[in-house]
């Protein structure tokens, strides 16, 4: 299968096509029956595998490019922020959990940056990875909504996404001490 892929598609156009898939997602979403829920989940659902696809394409075929690097966090943070909000809008997930995963993508992209502008690289950590695995799935039950296959999709993943919440916050706080070190190790040189 990653034969296929090198031949046909890069890392970055996956990445792209996550992106584009979010207004679809959206809209889907925004109909509220449920096939449209469904085929909204899947959609989403195919969105979040973009992710581990680009990233395992591009280690696998040595591809990588700064290019990537800063477009596929990003480009999972306008996917989990806009379904998110918008999960919010239809009164499915707590505001305030979203204002805390929300917030701390701003405060962590914006200590990336400032590092950034002095010459340091903050890599992605195992905490990030695990903090978007568990935002998505609570995402993903959110957008399900109905009980299905004797599933409570939507209090799964309200549990869920206090769960990413708690895992967000977490991961937070581990780029912040990163942060703190490289700022002070590059402050002492």
């Amino acid at each position: 299968m990653i034969h296929f892929f090198k031949k046909w598609i890069t890392p970055n156009q996956l990445t792209v096509l996550r992106i584009a898939l979010i207004p679809v997602v959206y809209f889907m979403v925004t109909l509220d029956t449920r096939n449209m829920l469904f085929i909204g989940w899947i959609l989403f659902a195919f969105a979040c595998f973009t992710d581990y696809w680009d990233g395992l394409l591009a280690r696998h075929t040595d591809t990588t490019t700064d290019f990537g690097k800063l477009l596929d966090p990003i480009a999972d943070k306008i996917l989990i922020a806009a379904i998110l909000i918008l999960l919010v809008s239809m009164g499915r997930a707590p505001a305030y959990l979203a204002a805390i995963i929300i917030g701390r993508e701003f405060a962590i992209s914006a200590m990336r940056s400032i590092a950034a502008s002095k010459g340091v690289v903050i890599p992605a950590s195992s905490g990030g990875k695990i903090k978007t695995i568990s935002q998505m799935l609570a995402v993903g039950f959110l957008i399900i909504h109905y009980d299905t296959l004797w599933i409570p999709c939507h209090a799964v993943g309200t549990v869920l996404l206090w769960i990413a919440t708690v895992i967000t916050l977490w991961s937070g706080v581990d780029y912040f001490l990163a942060f703190r070190k490289v700022t002070l190790t590059a402050s002492e040189t």
